[in-house]
């Protein structure tokens, strides 16, 4: 293997492309964002992709690609299923498309699965084996990483972590559910409840405003509710909070917390930490890199 052999990560988004060049110690050595196009027909992002890819790779010295797209992929990591926001996805078999055209292996996942990839390889959950990563944002993303490796099911669709039901008769979900946990902890939802940005209600809560402190506390219970659940059933080392929505920790984490001790047993929760994502918005790039260098070295061990 070549001294500064790297793989290149891409975060696929609505309006713009993420890519970064990795070495297999996390070091990004060159990065860039271009537009998506639009329409974002797949084959019009495949040509954004390649077009991007050769001019991050002009050294020749990647190995793979990894890519995080805003949607289900397989159980192989080959097939985009659906691309929410992106014109005509159904069934894109956009790892063939890119290994055709760029003449390197390629592996799918995503975004929110990317995103909690990212995070425990290089960010918040570095020091854990085993933790769940929930995005608050638009909606509510989550990604599994057990024994320090993605967990995706079968299917490749494990990790919905925004899916669990909160309220058996809450509000209608677009996943089908109602009362799911993202109907009361994305955007959105806050939207709805209260009329104002999250951004907002945190000035708010910063000034000391007793309504906006309220909701927080109200907000961080629900999610401690909603965390109970999947505490119990995969007793992470962390729980990491990312997305929109996490510049307001400070004021939910403690009703967070507080709501968690009162609903998980102690021998369901010993030492776990609650904390707030690391990595912003180059949490899916840096993942999707990572599941780059998981394919390299699983061809390696193949040979």
């Amino acid at each position: 293997m070549k001294k500064k052999s790297s793989v290149i990560g891409l975060d696929l988004g609505g309006t713009a492309i993420k890519l970064g060049l990795f070495l297999e110690d996390g070091t990004c050595l060159n990065s860039l964002t271009v537009a998506t196009p639009q329409p974002a027909t797949p084959k019009a992002v495949l040509g954004a992709m390649i077009t991007a890819i050769r001019e991050l790779n002009h050294d020749q010295d990647c190995l793979a690609l990894g890519v995080g797209t805003p949607g289900p992929a397989d159980g192989t990591g080959r097939i985009a299923k659906v691309a929410i926001n992106l014109s005509g996805w159904q069934d894109v078999p956009l790892a063939d498309w890119l290994e055709e055209a760029s003449g390197l292996p390629t592996t799918i996942a995503n975004d929110a699965n990317c995103a909690g990839l990212g995070e425990a390889w290089l960010g918040a959950g570095k020091s854990f084996k085993n933790l769940i990563l929930l995005t608050l944002g638009t909606g509510v993303g989550g990604a599994i990483i057990l024994n320090g490796h993605l967990f995706t099911g079968h299917l490749g669709a494990a990790g919905e972590l925004g899916l669990i039901t909160l309220n058996f008769d809450g509000p209608p979900c677009n996943s089908g559910n109602q009362g799911s946990l993202e109907q009361y902890a994305s955007i959105q939802a806050i939207r709805r409840m209260t009329g104002k940005e999250p951004a907002e209600l945190g000035q708010l809560a910063q000034k000391g405003n007793r309504e906006a402190l309220e909701f927080w506390q109200g907000y961080g219970r629900l999610l401690g509710a909603g965390l109970a659940s999947l505490i119990y059933v995969l007793t992470p080392e962390a729980v990491i909070i990312g997305g929109g929505v996490s510049g307001s920790t400070p004021y939910f984490f403690p009703a967070t917390l507080e709501e968690i001790e009162r609903r998980v047993l102690l021998s369901s929760r010993q030492d776990l930490q609650l904390l707030t994502a690391k990595l912003g918005n180059q949490a899916g790039m840096i993942g999707a890199a990572k599941l780059a260098w998981e394919l390299v070295v699983s061809q390696r061990l193949n040979l």
